[in-house]
């Protein structure tokens, strides 16, 4: 049996790839009304708790996550234990800890912006004088979505900042703002035993410091960066231990070094790789279900030329199912996923997958992921139709 400490929509997805192999899953979930509560088997537990981490840890054979904020003192004492953790600690802290992580990237090789740690305001103005204002500060731990990181572009910016130097960081992190032409993401899968699988390089558009459209492979990539860029993510999975999926989030800088820069990692299925769901032969939850228990890895083949994944975020609709019919009957190449959430503005809440059979397709699928999304977002039932009883079990999932 596989635990998943975490009850968001990531495990809730884990839960019918597991099944599919027939591998049971147990979710950690923070509450009874999460993502997970409607898909897989859970428990209520806070994972903030070493005793409750211990309990839930006991009822599986191995545990893995759906996000990274599990104490790494936790997480060490777990491994002391000798619970199977996939990642484990030592590979999970470089998830956890940003400035960590740059200095595994300095460590492995592999191309960082300018960075430095630290402690003090006049330190940060002194970093941002050396490289040149704007920089970029953000807090090591915690942060995700666009949360705990600012831009800096002045002395006085920086003195706005005083009160992040007192959070409880040992030290934050200031990087150069890197001049960048899109973002991309990096996708691989590492086993207990060591083998890898790459998924292709895909483009990845942030709104608001969300991501909002992924396109896979990413167009117009060049192959070399393309290649280095995976070889980057196999480098990172190999060095630092990594298990189960690895994405590594990615600036795209052409003409320098090797055309991009490493941004950030989740060692987890990632929003970036939703698109494999319906557009490769082994989706990233299988993927990382297979890579977990240590089993050979699926193939990462396209099953198309493109595909466009389209998230959908709290809206106007509060009955998301309404919308699905008109969705479904304007888009029947959309593939729809929605995250069992109630609706708040600006949460995601859901996403849309689209399939472009042929490179001249793209245009058309990105029209019909964006346009699916959107019906289903704003609420465009049709008039009079009438609610069945699955709707309105739906809605109370939602």
């Amino acid at each position: 049996m596989i635990g998943v400490v975490g009850g968001g929509q990531l495990a809730r997805m884990m839960a019918p790839a597991a099944t599919a192999l027939g591998v049971r899953l147990r979710v950690l979930a923070e509450g009874g009304d999460v993502s997970a509560t409607t898909a897989a088997e859970c428990v209520v537990g806070d994972y903030r708790d070493l005793e409750t981490l211990r309990d839930f840890a006991a009822s599986v054979d191995v545990v893995t996550f759906d996000h990274e904020h599990v104490p790494a003192e936790h997480l060490r004492a777990l491994e002391a234990a000798g619970v199977n953790l996939q990642p484990g600690p030592d590979a999970l802290q470089h998830a956890q800890d940003k400035l960590l992580m740059r200095q595994a990237c300095d460590r492995l090789g592999l191309p960082n912006p300018a960075w430095a740690a630290v402690t003090t305001v006049d330190e940060l103005i002194g970093f941002a004088r050396r490289v040149e204002f704007p920089v970029v500060l953000k807090t090591p731990r915690g942060g995700y979505d666009g949360k705990g990181v600012r831009v800096v572009a002045s002395v006085e910016d920086a003195e706005d900042c005083r009160d992040w130097f007192g959070l409880g960081f040992e030290a934050l992190l200031v990087e150069d703002l890197v001049e960048f032409s899109r973002e991309l993401s990096a996708q691989v899968a590492r086993t207990p035993s060591g083998t890898t699988a790459s998924y292709p390089v895909v483009e990845s558009i942030q709104t608001d410091g969300i991501c909002d459209v992924v396109t896979a492979p990413a167009p117009g990539i060049d192959p070399r960066t393309a290649q280095a860029a995976e070889e980057a993510a196999v480098t990172l999975a190999e060095g630092l231990g990594v298990t189960g999926m690895l994405a590594v989030e990615l600036f795209e800088t052409p003409g320098i070094g090797p055309g991009f820069m490493v941004n950030e990692l989740a060692m987890r299925p990632h929003n970036s790789g939703h698109w494999t769901m319906d557009g490769a032969v082994t989706g990233q939850f299988e993927q990382h279900v297979r890579a977990v228990l240590d089993l050979p890895l699926g193939a990462t083949d396209t099953l198309g030329a493109y595909t466009v994944m389209k998230n959908y975020l709290g809206g106007a609709n509060e009955d998301l199912y309404s919308a699905f019919p008109a969705a479904m009957a304007a888009h029947p190449e959309a593939k729809i996923h929605a995250y069992g959430k109630s609706v708040r503005p600006g949460r995601k809440i859901g996403h849309v997958n689209v399939v472009a059979p042929l490179a001249e397709d793209l245009a058309a699928a990105r029209e019909a992921a964006e346009s699916a999304a959107a019906i289903i977002r704003d609420g465009h039932r049709a008039q009079n139709e009438p609610r069945t009883a699955a709707a309105d079990d739906l809605q109370e999932q939602s």
